[in-house]
């Protein structure tokens, strides 16, 4: 990995996380008990990689960010919760669809938390991306019998609001680097989840094949992929790792109707094109409005 040039690092992570849903759908787990083996086993392959790089996590960069650390910890955890959830209910392009709502709402909360102004130009990209998040959801179909897939696009949602209370409270950050507050957002994540998911109680048994798949969620798609992208972002200009961001959900549309037989309807596509076109747009337009 450490021989990888940042533009292959960045990619390969996005591949990587195209491909969460496949694993999650096969882990025998309530989704509070694998978001919190996630948070545990993400921070500790982080550290792992810190320890190897010879560098030290600053406390006092942890210390000064802990109300926004805390805030991004709980957001990160629900934000998993649900959106494992949404692939229990729906599609595996579905659940990332309405996920890949997150910088919609960013922009709508913004005004309001990071005093910043809301565009013309922004507000019609808003509304494109609402108009394709109901084709997605089917809300203008008349066809009923899809209960199940309504309930995975309100978890899609859920996740999509509460990663994007993540980016939000990420913007408050200061004097702390990636990895270091990644390490803590993630700990914090699985430490506040821990009470909930002992009060629940649910059972811990699964087969191999489930512990492979919990396994190569924590490991993969957790540590090594955000070590990857972690380690691309200082070397690659902030657009240029916005539009290496859609390969996620591009994989993830991918491997739900190839690999999975997952069918999208023609509204669905057109859907897809509207939120992730309004998104590619505003970001490749942004520094202009």
């Amino acid at each position: 990995m450490i021989f990888m040039n940042a533009t292959l690092k960045n990619i390969t992570a996005m591949l990587i996380f195209g491909s969460i849903g496949l694993f999650v759908r096969n882990i025998e787990l309530a989704s509070s008990q694998i978001a919190l083996v996630r948070g545990f086993v993400g921070a500790f392959i982080l550290f792992i990689a810190m320890v190897c790089l010879h560098k030290k996590i600053n406390r006092n960069a942890l210390i000064k960010n802990l109300r926004y650390l805390l805030i991004a910890g709980v957001a990160i955890g629900f934000n998993w919760i649900f959106l494992f959830q949404a692939y229990n209910y729906t599609t595996i392009a579905t659940a990332t669809l309405t996920y890949y709502l997150a910088p919609t709402f960013v922009v709508l909360l913004s005004p309001f938390i990071l005093k910043e102004s809301l565009s013309l130009f922004k507000i019609i990209c808003v509304i494109l991306s609402l108009l394709g998040m109901a084709l997605v959801a089917g809300i203008f179909n008349d066809n009923q019998s899809g209960v199940n897939d309504f309930i995975g696009v309100l978890y899609g949602i859920s996740a999509a609001l509460f990663y994007a209370i993540v980016v939000l409270a990420n913007k408050f950050f200061k004097d702390i680097s990636a990895i270091d507050s990644s390490i803590a957002q993630l700990l914090l994540a699985s430490i506040i989840l821990l009470p909930y998911v002992i009060y629940q109680g649910n059972s811990w048994s699964m087969s191999g094949f489930s512990l492979l798949s919990l396994a190569i969620l924590g490991i993969i798609h957790t540590g090594i992929a955000y070590l990857l992208y972690f380690s691309s972002l200082q070397e690659l200009p902030a657009q240029k790792v916005a539009i290496f961001s859609y390969l996620d959900p591009v994989t993830a549309i991918i491997l739900s109707t190839v690999l999975l037989a997952e069918p999208m309807s023609i509204s669905q596509w057109i859907g897809a094109v509207l939120i992730l076109g309004s998104l590619l747009v505003s970001e490749l337009f942004k520094k202009n409005n």
